[in-house]
């Protein structure tokens, strides 16, 4: 038995990540996206991934990124993952895993059980990690603290998967038992503000996440 994998996503401040990383997450995503209010330049991505480097997995959040800039985020925050949470098809994802040699995170908007079906698109991915869908004309493709619903993914079995939106501490538990899911990535559940991480929340949110046991993860 294991203990559920936890990503606190959208990290931008040195005590926001030293609160997730003594809270035990596994992950601490960084967005690099100027639309969204969780977005960090280059300098402060040095300044985090110093900080987390060998203490907890970095994530690096793009969206429909060029090469260009992901090479530059690379060599800001040295991450573990790559995280995809734009349009990138089956093919970029496997040119991005190919061309950089780091793993896939990617995410899937999830409305339907089509859109849930479409994710075993992405072989290149070592992890799908499966959001609500944004409304359309969004201006962000997540963090919008929307859930979609579980029940759609109470047969994903035969990969690699994280859940996330609308997930906080009072409603964690529930969802992995629902789901089945053995890993969770949680970004405005554990604001006090939108875009504003609260210490508070990313350690309740950790512990709610971790009370239950699990099957040995594959993430």
């Amino acid at each position: 038995m294991s203990s559920v994998v936890v990503k606190i996503c959208g990290l931008s401040t040195p005590p926001t990540l030293e609160a997730a990383i003594e809270a035990g997450a596994d992950m601490a995503g960084f967005v690099f996206f100027e639309k969204s209010p969780r977005h960090i330049d280059l300098a402060t991505a040095r300044e985090l991934g110093a900080l987390a480097r060998g203490r907890i997995k970095k994530v690096a959040l793009t969206v429909s990124a060029a090469d260009a800039e992901i090479e530059a985020i690379i060599a800001a925050l040295e991450p573990d993952f790559l995280q995809l949470h734009g349009s990138e098809t089956p093919e970029r994802a496997a040119q991005v895993r190919a061309f950089f040699g780091l793993p896939i995170i990617k995410a899937i908007g999830v409305a339907t059980a089509a859109d849930v079906a479409g994710s075993g698109d992405y072989a290149a991915a070592d992890i799908i990690l499966f959001d609500a869908k944004p409304q359309p004309g969004a201006k962000i493709p997540g963090g919008a603290g929307a859930a979609f619903d579980w029940g759609l993914l109470r047969n994903v079995r035969a990969m690699s998967w994280m859940l996330s939106g609308g997930l906080d501490a009072d409603n964690v538990a529930r969802a992995l038992v629902e789901t089945g899911a053995q890993a969770v990535d949680v970004s405005s559940g554990v604001e006090s503000a939108r875009g504003v991480k609260d210490e508070a929340r990313i350690a309740a949110f950790v512990k709610a996440a971790r009370a239950l046991s699990l099957p040995a993860s594959k993430v």
